[in-house]
């Protein structure tokens, strides 16, 4: 297969850093963005075990055409102690995703998730600021949208999950860091909010249980999912029979590289974006 980047000694370089390594989609989102773009750079996925981390942030600081990395599991936890400086979704999550070497080699890590999943419902029109918003689950992903959507002003966050105590410790979190905004323990029970968003992984099958009852949808609400694939997820199709406005799980990761881009010093447009 004929390579579609010229790579030479002036070349930066970017990583994904995972372990496993083969499902990381990193790389060919941003190779065919510093192509498009006229960016010379590259990004490659880098196959580090847990137990080499420290050692490879070590080596790959000492590199200075070495500019930043995408973190995936298992490393977004263990590479918080390695970063000389987080940014403020990155200590509120407790979880890295990106990380870039400034000049002087200090590695600055933060964390997007809940930022791309706002920045892709205003891109939508779908503002959250004064909105009561039911999000459902409480993993990673939940974690990073539920401080975002409090850091964007809702007027009251409702946290439902199957497991009451992570959703207890999350509320708490979140409360802890926006004492202004009004959260809460909910049951899976749309009614009285203006926004339901699904943050967990029921969807990724046909079969999979409904995160919340359609019947209990208004057409009035927005349904938003962070799944991506299937596009069209079963609440998704269920809400939009019973005339809800939805929203689809792709912009969270299109607005992600955005970010992400920026941290790696590029200012790209949104992918799919007619800029």
């Amino acid at each position: 297969m004929q390579a579609t980047l010229t790579i030479s000694g002036k070349t930066r370089v970017f990583g994904c850093i995972a372990d496993p390594i083969g499902h990381v989609r990193a790389p060919s989102v941003f190779n065919p963005l510093f192509e498009k773009h006229g960016v010379d750079a590259v990004m490659v996925p880098l196959h580090i075990p847990p137990a080499g981390l420290e050692a490879a942030i070590a080596g790959l600081r000492a590199m200075p055409n070495f500019k930043g990395m995408a973190v995936t599991l298992p490393h977004k936890l263990p590479i918080m102690p390695l970063c000389d400086e987080i940014g403020r979704q990155g200590q509120f999550v407790g979880a890295v995703n990106f990380a870039a070497f400034d000049d002087d080699r200090r590695l600055i890590g933060d964390n997007c998730d809940g930022t791309g999943f706002v920045n892709g419902m205003l891109a939508a029109g779908f503002p959250v600021k004064d909105k009561q918003v039911l999000m459902v689950g409480s993993g990673g992903a939940a974690r990073a949208i539920a401080f975002s959507l409090a850091d964007s002003g809702v007027a009251r966050l409702g946290i439902a999950n199957r497991t009451r105590e992570k959703a207890e410790e999350l509320t708490a979190a979140v409360s802890a860091g926006y004492p202004g905004v009004p959260v809460e323990v909910s049951e899976a029970d749309p009614r009285g909010f203006d926004i339901v968003v699904n943050t967990t992984s029921l969807g990724l099958r046909e079969d999979d249980a409904l995160p919340v009852d359609p019947d209990l949808l208004d057409p009035s609400q927005l349904m938003a999912e962070i799944i991506m694939n299937p596009v069209d997820t079963p609440i998704l199709k269920a809400a939009k029979a019973k005339g809800c406005r939805i929203h689809y799980g792709r912009p969270m990761f299109d607005h992600q590289v955005t970010i992400i881009a920026k941290l790696f010093g590029y200012d790209f447009p949104v992918p799919g974006s007619d800029a």
